[in-house]
């Protein structure tokens, strides 16, 4: 599932052709994703102007001029992919025409200036919903959520306060978004190995220079994989339809029997199994 670098790369991707744009034409081609879509969605939409595109967590949330805000999930094999942009930008010329409507083509947005957004959902387990805008962080899906990592409010003292006493492994305290928002697997593994932190240490063990060493380590992972336009494995891909290269630079996700990168270890990449999902670490310098 697309984690929040993903997210954040598909919302640059889109600012170009949806943020202070009119949305001149919605079409939505079926009642429902991973949920029902909301009612007389397309009606709504059709006219309306996006004031601001934003991220919250892994949702990418679009603020309209009609007080309503649409909140975007990608889900797991979710995709929103940008055409006629390049060409709406050269004033005098006409427009390509866009690609053929797929058969998972859900949902489509013709845009002022002349680009098409199409989010396409194979396995239709992303999700959209419309909420008053003055009411989005109340939506059941962001309601709950913890700080972002990227946020000013994320540091140190925060990490150490709502690791304090906690039992359970730092691998899964991580994943927990009511902790933090947005993390997924892939960024705590790469994370963890960069601050030297064994996955299964209980989180309210790990001393205070670690959580420091930990807290700077997430964000300079996250900003890094954003930089390289996330990591690409499966399904994801960027606005343009282009891959992220992330991947390429993994210290220990996906890498089980690889040397560790760690400058003088000399240990080995291991997998283990936390929670239903793989954890990869190195048994010699993460402790």
């Amino acid at each position: 599932m697309p984690e929040l670098p993903e997210v954040e790369t598909v919302r640059r991707g889109l600012v170009p052709a949806m943020e202070r744009k009119r949305i001149l034409q919605a079409d939505v081609r079926r009642p429902d994703l991973r949920w029902p879509l909301p009612e007389r969605m397309a009606e709504r939409l059709t006219g309306a102007r996006v004031e601001r595109l934003r991220r919250r967590s892994k949702y990418i949330l679009a603020d309209l001029d009609i007080g309503e805000t649409l909140i975007i999930h990608l889900g797991m094999s979710g995709r929103m992919t940008v055409s006629g942009l390049a060409e709406a930008y050269v004033p005098g010329e006409f427009h390509h025409a866009h690609p053929l409507t797929l058969k998972h083509d859900h949902v489509v947005f013709d845009m002022e200036g002349g680009a098409r957004v199409t989010f396409n959902d194979a396995r239709r387990f992303g999700a959209m919903d419309l909420i008053d805008t003055a009411r989005a962080e109340e939506h059941p899906l962001l309601a709950a959520l913890g700080p972002e990592p990227l946020g000013n409010a994320f540091n140190a003292d925060l990490l150490a306060a709502r690791l304090k006493g906690r039992k359970g492994p730092i691998k899964a305290l991580l994943l927990d978004q009511k902790l933090v928002a947005g993390l997924g697997n892939i960024y705590v593994c790469e994370a963890l190995h960069r601050a030297g932190i064994h996955p299964e240490r209980a989180g309210g063990r790990i001393g205070r220079a670690r959580i420091e060493l930990l807290a700077v380590t997430i964000r300079q992972v996250l900003q890094e994989a954003i930089e390289a336009g996330g990591s690409s494995l499966r399904d994801y891909r960027q606005a343009d339809g282009e891959l992220g290269y992330f991947q390429h630079t993994f210290r220990a996700y996906d890498r089980e029997g690889a040397p560790c990168p760690t400058a003088g270890c000399d240990g080995t990449i291991r997998r283990i199994v936390q929670g239903g999902r793989s954890t990869y670490f190195c048994p010699r310098c993460q402790r």
